[in-house]
């Protein structure tokens, strides 16, 4: 079965979707113990959510890489995610689906919320013909995000190394089990249309 180009893959229960982020400990353990993000977290600054867990590795580097030492799975209200969605606009300019670079200069000035579609990766964090969907959050939407959507924040750093542990040591049927089972996620037809997306 061919996979969709553009498409967005989840973890995601009736009324939740979980997403990621990648945190240094003075930002990740406090939202830990207070089940959403705290200070230092800056909410003026636009914030990244991934629902792939292996981009986030890629991203992340397994959480090796400086400032994303812990990795965080964030379970959020599908209502607050499809509300991001419907009100984002592609941090880059598309021909397809904007009617002229001005119009998309202008949406993208206004919008809190962007998205990209980034390659998805294997295991071994090489990229994949199809795509996975990034969701950055400013202004309106990031207050959304820690006030009203985060159902609950997990720290899955110790599973983020066993994974990376038994790909190095060429495990991959086991390390797939570690892996969360992402889905296609149904997106309604208008937010799928304006997004560009595929499945």
């Amino acid at each position: 079965m061919s996979i969709p180009v553009r498409e967005i893959r989840a973890r995601y229960s009736a009324d939740t979707i979980t997403v990621y982020q990648a945190y240094p400990p003075e930002i990740a353990l406090p939202a830990v113990a207070a089940g959403r993000l705290v200070a230092p977290f800056r909410r003026e600054r636009m914030t990244w959510i991934k629902p792939s867990f292996r981009w986030m590795m890629y991203r992340c580097g397994w959480a090796t890489k400086r400032g994303q030492e812990h990795v965080l799975s964030i379970d959020i209200t599908r209502e607050g995610f499809e509300w991001a969605l419907a009100r984002a606009c592609l941090s880059h300019y598309d021909r397809g689906l904007h009617g002229d670079r001005a119009a998309w200069s202008r949406h993208l000035r206004t919008s809190p919320v962007r998205v990209q579609w980034d390659p998805e990766r294997t295991l071994h964090l090489g990229a994949l013909p199809y795509r996975s969907l990034q969701v950055g959050l400013s202004g309106e939407a990031v207050a959304r995000y820690v006030d009203d959507w985060t159902v609950s924040v997990t720290d899955i750093t110790p599973t983020v190394h066993r994974v990376r542990d038994l790909v190095r040591a060429a495990d991959l049927r086991a390390a797939t089990e570690h892996l969360p089972v992402e889905r296609s996620y149904p997106l309604p037809t208008q937010v799928a249309a304006h997004l560009g997306a595929s499945g």
